[in-house]
């Protein structure tokens, strides 16, 4: 059963992942740069998210996948930049990955079993930033609501 969703905290993918999460009422949380940096200044307060001692970027996507069971990108393309850093950090880390792209069909049931499979309670989420993909936001934040969704669905109550 999923427990939380973890993210950096950035535009895109990332805060649609913590929007769905809070949306759901699903714990959230994870780690951002020191001062809470992000593309669009700084990420807002009412995620819960730590800073990390540094301002960059690599050490709170490393951090992320360490206080991870396992790391899912959402990107239309191949990766890139953090995408992914974020890959080979899970790889290294011998996490969990699962790579999707968002018009993949029957994503999130993919996604859902995945989940159960590797038996995961603490996901992080990670993807492009709104900058270099505009529309990556409302995709990733309905995948990530759908297999919210599925999670619930079918795990028994008292979980």
């Amino acid at each position: 059963m999923l427990k939380k969703i973890m993210s950096g905290g950035q535009t895109g993918v990332d805060r649609a992942a913590l929007d769905a999460a809070i949306a759901a009422g699903l714990a959230h949380g994870g780690w951002c740069p020191k001062g809470r940096l992000s593309e669009d200044g700084m990420v807002p307060s009412y995620y819960l998210l730590d800073e990390t001692p540094r301002s960059g970027y690599l050490q709170r996507t490393a951090w992320n996948v360490r206080d991870s069971d396992g790391t899912l990108i959402i990107a239309r393309r191949g990766l890139s930049g953090g995408s992914r850093y974020t890959r080979e950090c899970a790889l290294y880390a011998a996490r969990p990955v699962m790579i999707v792209q968002p018009e993949d069909r029957d994503v999130s049931s993919a996604i859902y079993g995945w989940i159960v499979r590797h038996g995961l309670a603490t996901l992080n989420v990670a993807g492009p930033r709104a900058s270099s993909d505009p529309d990556i936001y409302a995709e990733a934040r309905s995948i990530v609501e759908a297999f919210i969704g599925c999670d619930r669905r079918n795990t028994p109550e008292g979980f």
